[in-house]
């Protein structure tokens, strides 16, 4: 690798092995979600708080990181792309200690805050580096890391799993996965692309505004994060309440999601590379809307169960198009992307409390007309992601590549 203030050249095997040390980092990064997840119970009850109480902290994550991931650029601007990687990676890692420690409602809601302020800004620059490789290989890889997360959430809520069903206490638990993660993670980040800002470029902002061109991108990734949030928390009541389900069954629904999701965003690489982004976005939708209406107007948990998968699948690869084409859309990448990546958390934040509201008010069919329309709105918005199909010009792999790091501004 050699560098200069604006150039950095890698070899084809630099570049592959940092495309597989960036899938490890979004995997250790979808690992702690995982693991915090099915430890909410138990949290709440060391904290002793009631369910008013703990809906109120679970919205501090999505707050920590809308306020912080602006700060993203900046630091990998200073630091250099691996090394802000890894530091805010580590501190991510490390801040799935916290929340178990809190012993009221206040220190809760502070744990929380600060895991969601590291998980957002090591999301902005594992995402920024993973659009960097994508570049240089010429090829979409984005919805693969993606899946890689959602592997790495399913690794994790497997041993949350079995350390609530052991009765483990989730201080132990969550101390020993967070050091067993942040070991994991460093190691990774060694071989990611160790992009550097030349030194006249100008920092990017502490905090700013997204662009206009990430508020556009934004809505579409709006659209499938809110079907997807309402899938998650609502497919396994959905059954119960209104098909009258066993409880197995509903529970099952949920899982049935998740693997579609992960399976959809690990294979949908190459559907992207054959159809392009657009064209793949706009399919996603159709599917969706029709597992949206499948879910509806079903006569039996059988055939909700085939709509939420319906929605799974086309939903799965809109967030990683909407990284990638935010990554391509202007002079500052990592501003973009860290609208985007605000714009995603705000919709997992309101989708399942609009969704109870809504039902509450109305139905839970009727909260599902509503996923179903946003879900159309794939199709209707999916041309904003066509820079997702660009590719950076004699990019890839030891040519000379000048293209620019997303996370150096």
């Amino acid at each position: 690798m050699t560098n200069d203030s604006t150039v950095t050249v890698y070899s084809a095997e630099q570049v592959r092995r940092a495309r597989y040390a960036v899938a490890a980092v979004f995997t250790v990064h979808g690992a702690v979600t995982g693991s915090f997840a099915t430890r909410v119970p138990w949290i709440q009850d060391h904290a002793g708080v009631s369910a008013g109480q703990l809906g109120l902290a679970l919205a501090f994550p999505a707050i920590g990181a809308s306020i912080a991931m602006p700060l993203a650029g900046r630091i990998s601007h200073r630091f250099g792309a691996r090394n802000a990687l890894r530091g805010l990676l580590a501190l991510w890692t490390l801040a799935l200690i916290l929340p178990a420690l809190a012993p009221s409602l206040v220190t809760l809601c502070a744990a929380l805050f600060v895991y969601g302020a590291t998980a957002g800004m090591s999301d902005v620059a594992m995402n920024a580096l993973g659009i960097e490789v994508e570049n240089r290989l010429d090829k979409s890889i984005m919805s693969g890391l993606h899946g890689m997360w959602s592997v790495g959430a399913l690794i994790g809520s497997a041993a949350g799993t079995v350390a609530a069903h052991t009765a483990t206490d989730a201080r132990l638990h969550h101390t020993v996965a967070a050091l067993v993660l942040t070991a994991l993670g460093l190691i990774a980040c060694r071989q990611v692309l160790d992009i550097q800002s030349s030194p006249d470029e100008e920092p990017p902002p502490r905090f700013t505004l997204p662009p206009r061109s990430a508020l556009i991108i934004g809505a579409v990734g709006f659209c499938a994060v809110f079907a997807e949030g309402a899938s998650l928390d609502w497919s396994a009541v959905y059954l119960r309440d209104v098909l009258d389900s066993s409880a197995g069954l509903a529970a099952a629904s949920t899982t049935a999601f998740t693997l579609t999701m992960a399976l959809a965003r690990i294979a949908g690489d190459r559907v992207v590379d054959r159809f392009g982004a657009v064209r793949t976005v706009r399919a996603g939708g159709l599917m969706a809307t029709a597992g949206g209406l499948l879910v509806v107007l079903s006569p039996s948990p059988a055939a909700a169960m085939g709509g939420f998968a319906l929605l799974g699948l086309g939903v799965a690869v809109v967030v990683p198009l909407a990284f990638a084409a935010a990554g391509r859309s202007g002079p500052n990448p990592s501003q973009a992307i860290a609208g985007v990546a605000t714009i995603t958390y705000t919709s997992s934040l309101i989708a399942p409390s609009a969704i109870g509201s809504l039902a509450e008010a109305t139905s839970l069919m009727v909260s599902f007309g509503v996923v179903t329309a946003l879900s159309f709105g794939l199709v209707l918005g999916a041309g904003v992601l066509r820079s997702a199909d660009r590719k950076v010009a004699g990019s890839a792999v030891g040519e000379g590549t000048a293209a620019k790091s997303a996370t150096g501004g």
